[in-house]
């Protein structure tokens, strides 16, 4: 599986993003998907994960500004982010799991994707 993050940008503090992950590879439909994302200095941290099946859950940080969805007609998942604040800004980095389950350990997923940037003035 390839995983190609876009969507990435500079927003002010309460605006909106849509990243998109455009997935390569005949087992989309059975993989569970992540977010991730690493601020300068800082470690990698879940965002939110997806299972093949559409359940999701998030890191607390994010639960109800940022929405994951996945379509998989189009062999793409979606995080959608909402409520901007400074200290979202980061590299997201999507990633896919040979799992129908997400996770929210970075250790348990198998392909990531090069990573978007999100800058989120004050």
């Amino acid at each position: 599986v390839q995983l190609q993050a876009s969507g990435g940008g500079l927003v002010q503090a309460g605006g909106s993003l849509r990243l998109s992950c455009a997935a390569s590879g005949r087992t989309f439909e059975t993989s569970a998907m992540g977010w991730f994302r690493q601020a300068p200095g800082k470690e990698r941290e879940f965002v939110a994960a997806i299972s093949w099946s559409g359940g999701t859950f998030y890191a607390g940080s994010v639960k109800g500004r940022f929405t994951i969805s996945r379509d998989n007609t189009k062999n793409t998942v979606f995080l959608g982010m909402s409520s901007l604040k400074p200290e979202d800004t980061a590299v997201y980095y999507c990633a896919a799991r040979q799992s129908t389950y997400g996770t929210s350990r970075a250790d348990e997923y198998d392909y990531w994707g090069q990573g978007t940037l999100v800058t989120v003035s004050s």
